[in-house]
């Protein structure tokens, strides 16, 4: 057996319990588990501050915090306190404990088990519903900076008469404030409720009394605020009238009071009200009466009111009132949607112009010249020439350009301005010889230059005219800062300035190096901002990296319209930021907008959908970024710029009028410049926004009529036509071209779009807007509306034409052989002398080729249609003559007589070259592009051999020498 006593015992450790080493390696890790949770959270809060104050924009992260914080505190302090006081009377009231049943039995372990941790208990849930509340409370940040800081907009609503700011402004709080009050009231009932069933106040099988007085008064109060609140909500349900949105059969979607509405909802509404006051008083005299009889009738009326009146009653005015003379009734209420909407949206100034289609004009001379001066026709698609950049431009592949490029104003030598394509050679991560973590992140930090090419030309091979070209970039632009550390392809962050070089560029002399010189971005010299960023980007080697030393400065939130809309979230930024070359420098450009969906009786849209189209469909950065998707008032109130260098971003006031940005600059004082400040050389490249264009052009395919009854009737509906020039199915996009509209003497640099009847393919109307903010039209929306007795045909019609036409397919067919591909360039329509021109360049992809050539020009006017080499060559097809500017000569199959013998072989030498160029496209195993390029350069050496002798046979009279 073996021995079980004596001989010494050792220390007697109690089961299941940790020894102290254990216990004291839990509280450690406890503790670092709570320091890393914190720290992680601080990292956050600290790596933003550091950003906003990096660019001087710290007051903006102060303020939203600072929001976000008292309202977080005091409505979260609130609820908790409602809560809390509610459970603590309840508790206070409980009934003294008597004989037991069987339910009070039941109900007494649980009593017993909270007991020890009431006062826990009690303040576990109150925190809890204070922390939901208060978090719920803070997103509320934008209503509340609205309302405090809110001013008049000194136009009043035509139903209630109050100042639009009301709607604006107020309401949205005053919802805020009831929701919130109804979650109380709720939360009270619930909670109180609760604890008297748990102590005894309320009885469900227990015989006698189901309700104690004390319990009884305690919840009829409950009820009556719930009540009180329920009649608040139907007085503001009065004003909600003139914003409430619903579909309306005669219109689609509708804002504002209709007929039923003002004459059926507005008085349920009021009754409804009186009704719910007198019911909430019935709750209240509970705790004189101890009974629920009065209020429960009372609440049961309320209930079979809200049924009879708000609900039945005006089913039965719409169903035998307003149905049987529909546009009779809702006609005055119409005539308020229509000048509402048209006053939110800026289009109530549109200016429509009756528009024959078709010409008039015999004198094709006239026509001719005239096409000249209606358009600067741009040829060179901003939209599809972007590999064509890439491929000649790109110099490197760790350079890249944006796949939709820009089109601008710049001055030509004679001072004259031309569009302008253009693009900036941003870095191309993609592209680097050898990714790590140091040439993604200290070697290639930037791109370099401008690259831009005339709008209207291309030369005799199909590539662009380039007005600014080269690495370095050099041309037309002049000297500027072409180092681009901010741009639309850099999303990445760099860490620059430090004793790690970065690479400039390359050239024959080798690799040239720079080091940031800007005060762009937070220094990471200091060991907590390091710690910081390493957490926030999961980046670790931040933390300890040698390439981090004296001066380096990490930069982020480098796109331009991710920096516009972190410095201003109160603003929506339109989808196309665009580069300019301003005073030296490179400035992008970005338009932003103010918006609210309390304009009263203006329709609402939703952003997304109206300014998406077919640039939107394949490239997601150009989509709006909205700060509310639904709304029914915009201003391009701001101008933003944001530095390609320093990554410096500027606010500019544009619309000084504008009351929802004058409430943002003084909730956000100093953030937003004076309109005044904007230099000559930045207002030079300033120009009508796109989104705001398209969103002003959806509304007007139904707005653009004044009238209620037409309105009503549907018969003047537009639609924005399918861009045709692709199978993406959505929308053509708006536009940028010089042009001149009828009551235009110059041309004017214009955003334009096209439409055509609903559910039809002809013209309907042209629209265009003046972009050019040095004009005092800028921003006059003119529309041409076409007749609706004939019909013009629309873009859809015409690239049929185009299509359909059997020498133009012909030569399509013969341009796609082998492995080319033919791509079609914008659909441009010009108006011209009462008729509409019609220009689509044609690019080819030859199949050794990435990018495309402009091979062709396809040009239709008045029915007629012209496929050739050049702009100039197919308008004097369409017309039959040729035009004051710069042609190729006549050179058919015999060449013109002339005395000259030099001319008469270089136009001889020029047919030659027509004729090779003609082979090389039409060759078995598809176009010859290396032969067709030789022609076209062997036609333009022979055309200017034959201008330089035929110049030296005339004399300075003008008249020939013979």
């Amino acid at each position: 057996m073996p021995d079980r006593g004596g001989g010494p015992t050792g220390p007697r450790i109690r089961a299941g319990r940790p020894s102290r080493r254990v216990r004291t390696l839990l509280v450690t890790l406890g503790v670092l588990a709570v320091l890393g949770m914190a720290f992680t959270m601080f990292a956050g809060f600290w790596t933003d501050w550091l950003w906003y104050r990096s660019v001087h924009y710290s007051s903006v992260f102060t303020t939203t915090l600072s929001t976000k914080i008292g309202l977080f505190f005091v409505f979260g302090l609130l609820m908790a306190l409602a809560v809390g006081v509610n459970i603590w009377l309840a508790h206070r009231l409980r009934p003294p404990l008597s004989a037991m049943s069987m339910e009070q039995q039941s109900l007494d372990r649980y009593r017993m088990a909270i007991a020890p941790y009431k006062k826990w208990l009690l303040l576990a849930v109150t925190a809890l519903v204070g922390l939901i509340a208060g978090a719920s409370a803070s997103s509320q940040w934008r209503t509340w900076l609205m309302w405090v800081n809110g001013v008049p907009f000194h136009e009043k609503d035509p139903q209630f008469h109050l100042d639009i700011s009301f709607y604006a402004f107020d309401l949205p709080w005053y919802r805020f404030l009831l929701g919130f009050g109804f979650a109380a009231a709720i939360l009270c009932l619930i909670a109180a409720a609760l604890t008297h069933y748990l102590y005894g106040g309320l009885r469900v099988t227990s015989p006698g009394a189901r309700a104690t007085a004390a319990a009884t008064g305690h919840l009829s109060v409950l009820l009556g605020i719930f009540v009180a609140l329920k009649a608040v909500a139907y007085w503001l349900d009065r004003y909600g009238l003139a914003v409430k949105s619903s579909d309306f059969k005669a219109t689609g979607n509708w804002t504002g009071l209709r007929y039923v509405d003002a004459n059926a909802y507005l008085p349920a509404k009021t009754i409804l009200f009186c009704i719910a006051v007198i019911c909430a008083l019935l709750f209240f005299a509970t705790l004189w009466r101890r009974t629920w009889q009065l209020p429960v009738i009372g609440f049961g009326l309320m209930v079979l009111s809200a049924i009879l009146i708000g609900g039945l009653y005006p089913a039965i005015v719409q169903k035998f009132q307003v149905q049987p003379n529909e546009q009779a009734k809702e006609a005055p209420y119409v005539q308020k949607n229509l000048k509402a909407t048209r006053e939110a949206y800026g289009i109530d100034d549109t200016k429509v112009s009756e528009y024959a289609g078709k010409s008039a004009t015999t004198d094709k001379t006239k026509l001719r010249n005239d096409a000249n001066d209606a358009a600067s026709i741009r040829i060179i698609d901003p939209n599809v020439v972007s590999p064509t950049f890439q491929q000649l431009q790109q110099m490197k592949n760790y350079y890249g350009f944006p796949t939709n490029l820009d089109v601008d104003r710049y001055p030509t030598k004679d001072g004259k301005e031309q569009d302008t394509v253009l693009g900036l050679r941003e870095l191309n991560l993609d592209g680097i010889p050898k990714n790590n973590w140091i040439n993604d992140h200290f070697r290639y930090t930037h791109g370099y230059g401008v690259v831009a090419a005339k709008g209207t030309e291309a030369d005799s091979n199909g590539e662009p005219v380039f007005t600014e070209s080269d690495l370095p970039s050099r041309g037309d632009l002049g000297t500027y800062e072409q180092r681009v550390y901010y741009g639309e392809k850099t999303t990445t962050y760099s860490i620059v300035g430090g004793p790690q070089k970065e690479i400039d560029y390359s050239d024959d002399s080798g690799e040239k190096t720079t080091s940031y010189a800007g005060r762009s971005g937070v220094n990471l010299d200091n060991p907590l901002n390091r710690a910081a960023y390493a957490l926030s980007f999961n980046e670790p080697q931040i933390l300890y990296s040698g390439a981090i030393g004296k001066g380096s400065r990490i930069l982020y939130n480098r796109t331009p319209k991710e920096r516009v809309e972190a410095v201003a979230p109160w603003l929506t930024i339109d989808g196309d930021a665009y580069p300019a070359v301003v005073k030296g420098r490179i400035e992008w450009i970005v338009d932003a907008y103010t918006t609210s969906n309390g304009y009263p009786y203006s329709s609402r849209t939703t952003l997304g959908d109206t300014t998406a189209d077919s640039l939107t469909a394949t490239n997601n950065s150009r989509a709006v970024v909205a700060q509310q998707n639904q709304v029914n008032y915009i201003r391009n109130s701001v101008k933003a710029t944001v530095d390609a260098y320093t990554g410096e971003v500027k606010l500019y006031q544009w619309d000084t009028q504008d009351p929802v940005l004058k409430t943002w600059m003084k909730a956000f004082p100093g953030t937003v410049k004076a309109k005044s400040t904007i230099s000559a050389d930045l207002m030079d490249h300033l120009r009508y926004p796109q989104d705001l264009f398209k969103v002003q052009r959806e509304l007007l395919t139904r707005y653009h009529v004044t009238d209620a009854q037409t309105f009503l009737s549907g018969s003047e509906v537009w639609q924005v036509p399918d861009d045709p020039a692709n199978d993406s199915g959505s929308a053509v996009p708006p536009y940028y071209l010089s042009m001149k509209m009828p009551d235009q003497t110059a041309q004017a640099f214009s955003l334009t779009t096209t439409f055509t009847p609903n559910g039809r393919d002809n013209l309907s109307a042209f629209m265009a807007v003046d972009s050019d903010p040095r004009a005092s039209d800028y921003g006059k929306i003119r529309v041409l509306k076409l007749p609706t007795s004939t019909t013009v045909d629309g873009p859809k019609q015409v690239q049929s034409q185009f299509n359909s036409e059997s020498a133009i397919a012909e030569t399509i067919s013969l341009l796609s052989r082998g492995h080319s591909k033919v791509e079609y360039g914008n659909l441009l329509t010009v108006p011209l002398d009462g008729g509409l021109l019609y220009v689509e360049p044609v690019y080819v992809r030859g199949g050794s080729l990435k990018y495309p050539l402009l091979r062709k020009v396809l040009v239709t006017y008045g029915g007629k249609t012209a496929f050739e080499d050049t702009l100039d060559a197919a308008l004097d097809d369409v017309f039959g003559v040729k035009g004051t500017t710069t042609t190729p000569p006549d050179t058919g199959t015999n060449p013109p007589d002339t005395g000259n013998p030099t001319v008469k072989q270089a136009l001889a030498d020029a047919q030659k070259a027509i004729d090779a160029g003609k082979e090389a496209l039409q060759q078995p195993d598809g176009p010859d592009w290396d032969a067709y390029a030789k022609a076209q350069k062997d036609l333009e050496a022979a055309l200017k051999r034959a201008q330089d002798a035929q110049s030296k046979t005339e004399k300075p009279n003008g008249k020939n020498g013979s």
